[in-house]
C-alpha cells in the first residue's frame, strides 16, 4: 500500500537540491528509511538528512508472521496465532505509519509511505529503486529477519550506499569524514556515493591502513585525492601501519583521532564468509556504537 504525502508537489512547488560546475547533483534526492515504533532514531537521522539535502523522505513499513509448525492437532491453535500476530503487525505499522507522517511535518520535498507484510528486507530491496541513500541501524539484541533489516544485508542486496546510524540517539555533522581506503571496487563505488556528504564537509581524510608497503599506500592516498579535487572536494591522504591490531581498529582510531563523526567505506571487499569467520574491516565497523557509517557495495 501506498501513501503518497508530497505536499510540496501537490502545491506545485519545486525544489532545488543543487548542482557543481559539471552538471552533477549535490546531494541526494531521496533518502530512505525502514520505520519501525522502536527504532525512532533511525527515523530521525533520515529525516534530518532529507532536510539537509532538500530530498524526499521514503518511509518503508514492512513486517512478516512468523511461521508456525503445523500439524493434524494444531489447526485451532494456528490460526489463532496467526491471527494474533497478524494484529500485532498492523498495529506496529499502524503507529510506524503515524511517526512518519509527523517526520514529514514541514519537510520541503514531501514524504512517500509505502508498507506490506513482508519480510523487511525484501520490501526495503524492492523499494530501494525509488532513493539514491538508505538510512539503516543495527537492531536492539539479536533481532529478526521477520521484524529487522540489517545492516550489512542492504548493502549486499540493494544496490544503493547504506548510512549506518548509531544504536542510540545521536546526530550527524559529517564535517570531518574519513574515507578508508582499499584499492578495491567497492571502496571506489563507495568514494563516489558520499561525493554529496565529502562536498559539504569542512575536512576529508583519505586513511589506507597499508601494513609495510607505506609507499604505495600514500601513492594511492594521493591519486583519490586529486580525484575528489576534480568534484570539488579537499581532502588530504594518509597511509598508516596496523601495529597490533586489526585494520578496522586502526581506522576507528585513526577516526577519533581526526574527529570525524563519519566512516566511509567499501562493504565486503573480501567474501562476506570469510569476514564472519575471521572478522574483517567491514565486520569491526558494523560492530562499533560510536560514529555513522556510510557502506556501499
Amino acid at each position: 500500500m501506498t501513501d503518497n504525502l508530497q505536499t510540496a508537489v501537490a502545491s506545485g512547488a519545486r525544489v532545488e537540491t543543487g548542482a557543481d560546475a559539471s552538471g552533477e547533483p549535490e546531494g541526494y534526492a531521496a533518502v530512505l528509511t525502514h520505520v519501525q515504533r522502536d527504532a525512532p532514531e533511525r527515523l530521525a537521522c533520515a529525516r534530518d538528512l532529507a532536510q539537509r539535502f532538500g530530498a524526499a523522505l521514503v518511509g518503508i513499513g514492512a513486517e512478516a508472521i512468523p511461521p508456525i509448525a503445523a500439524g493434524p492437532a494444531t489447526g485451532v491453535v494456528q490460526a489463532q496465532w496467526f491471527t494474533a500476530c497478524n494484529e500485532a503487525a498492523e498495529e506496529n505499522l499502524r503507529v510506524a505509519r503515524e511517526m512518519f507522517r509527523a517526520a514529514c511535518a514541514g519537510l520541503g520535498a514531501g514524504g512517500d509511505w509505502r508498507q506490506s507484510l513482508d519480510l523487511p528486507i525484501e520490501v526495503i530491496s524492492r523499494a530501494s529503486r525509488a532513493a539514491d541513500l538508505i538510512v539503516a541501524s543495527a537492531p536492539d539484541g539479536p533481532g529478526s529477519g521477520y521484524r529487522d533489516a540489517r545492516p550489512s544485508d542492504l548493502a549486499l542486496l540493494t544496490g544503493r550506499p547504506v548510512l549506518v546510524a548509531p544504536s542510540r540517539e545521536k546526530s550527524l555533522s559529517a564535517q570531518r569524514v574519513v574515507l578508508a581506503w582499499k584499492d578495491t571496487r567497492e571502496a571506489r563505488r563507495a568514494m563516489a556515493d558520499a561525493l554529496p556528504f565529502f562536498r559539504r564537509a569542512k575536512a576529508v581524510l583519505v586513511l589506507e591502513v597499508a601494513g609495510r608497503h607505506l609507499e604505495d599506500a600514500q601513492s594511492r592516498c594521493a591519486d583519490v585525492v586529486s580525484a575528489l579535487e576534480r568534484h570539488g572536494v579537499q581532502a588530504e591522504p594518509s597511509a598508516v601501519g596496523a601495529v597490533g591490531q586489526t585494520d578496522g581498529e586502526e581506522i576507528l582510531n585513526q577516526a577519533s583521532a581526526f574527529g570525524a563523526d563519519l566512516i566511509v567505506a567499501g562493504a565486503y571487499g573480501h567474501p562476506r564468509l570469510g569476514e564472519m569467520i575471521f572478522g574483517g574491516v567491514t565486520r569491526t565497523l558494523l560492530g562499533q556504537h560510536e560514529l555513522f557509517v556510510l557502506l556501499s557495495h
